[in-house]
């Protein structure tokens, strides 16, 4: 059953929403749903962590101004590059 919802945002999210949306063939409104979709799925995973894993956990020390995205765009970059 389809509800119609109102909902405010910053007119720029929604003006880049509308684009993106065109641009992948979608309605907003599919978009949106498909997100709440996701993001409701993956609450309602409880996922299982092994035993071996756990005790890798803390294992490396990373510093705490590690950028992941920088260094994981960096490794991406260098591979295919």
């Amino acid at each position: 059953m389809q509800t119609k919802l109102t909902i405010t945002l910053e007119k720029s999210i929604i003006e880049q929403a509308k684009t993106y949306a065109k641009e992948k063939g979608r309605s907003l409104s599919e978009l949106i749903e498909n997100y709440l979709k996701v993001v409701l799925d993956d609450n309602q995973k409880d996922i299982k962590i092994s035993a071996s894993i756990k005790k890798l956990q803390g294992s490396i020390k990373l510093p705490d101004n590690l950028n992941y995205k920088k260094e994981l765009a960096k490794s991406i970059s260098q591979k295919y590059y």
